[in-house]
């Protein structure tokens, strides 16, 4: 599990609720369904009109994959390339072994390439293709998160308009009456209101921030897979271990570079 991600929304909720007992303890105020159904059936149809079924569907699997923790080992990674470069040196023949002990996809089927005979420039243009409709199907996936983001605050607003025609028509009915207008008026701007809120919270506590989870975990695999398609460049090229160590440290943070002697 993601801790940084589970500890956001327990915080964020926490700190709301917190807030909220500070200036009132009654919290039933804050409980509407019809406000709720408006800002989420809005949102939800809205998203419909503006992606197909089947990626609207997987809100829910992508919802959830924000909470997995997902370890993108680029140090591991290095290594790795490092440990392949002697024996790429050696002979392709003797690469072609080390196939099976290559845990990542990604790199395997590169270093097939480098067995296979393909060109440096032919296995540079297959694997960036790869990242770039990789990198599609999963922005398609954050962007649904983002409309739904978009969508939430506009029909809280919606639904603060329909709160407050249902509140100025009923108060036109009790004029005259009784009833004190003043004190239909703030119960019913505060219930007019509370769909704002809804859409607020939704917006910037789970989708938008969901979505943007997403986004920073599409540019960091970027980021390790240009990093092997580099280091699978330099193994074509049976390029010394020092200096691929030093190419594929470029992609690293210098206090995480390791020396040959290390």
């Amino acid at each position: 599990m993601d801790v940084a991600s589970f500890l956001g929304i327990i915080a964020g909720t926490g700190l709301i609720v917190l807030g909220i007992y500070q200036l009132t303890p009654n919290f039933i105020v804050f409980v509407s369904l019809p406000s709720f159904l408006i800002v989420a059936g809005g949102s939800l149809a809205a998203t419909l009109l503006s992606f197909s079924m089947k990626e609207v569907m997987g809100l829910i699997k992508s919802s959830i994959a924000v909470f997995k923790k997902v370890k993108i080992d680029m140090i591991g990674q290095v290594e790795t390339i490092v440990g392949l470069a002697p024996i790429a040196r050696k002979s392709m023949q003797e690469l072609e072994k080390s196939l099976d002990s290559i845990k990542d996809p990604f790199l395997r089927d590169g270093v097939q390439m480098v067995v296979d005979g393909y060109n440096p420039g032919e296995i540079r243009d297959i694997l960036e293709t790869r990242i770039e409709n990789r990198t599609l199907r999963e922005k398609s996936e954050a962007n649904v998160l983002k409309t739904m983001g978009k969508y939430s605050p506009a029909f809280g607003m919606i639904g603060t308009l329909i709160g407050l025609v249902v509140m100025l028509f009923g108060m036109s009915e009790i004029a005259g009456g009784e009833e004190d207008p003043m004190k239909v008026l703030g119960a019913g701007m505060g219930a007019a209101l509370i769909t704002t809120f809804y859409g607020t919270i939704l917006a910037n506590l789970i989708f938008n921030p969901m979505a943007v989870k997403f986004e920073t975990r599409i540019e960091k695999q970027n980021i390790l897979q240009s990093m092997l398609i580099e280091g699978i460049i330099l193994l074509h090229n049976r390029k010394h271990p020092l200096i691929v160590r030093e190419k594929l440290n470029s992609f690293l943070r210098p206090r995480d570079w390791k020396k040959p002697e290390e």
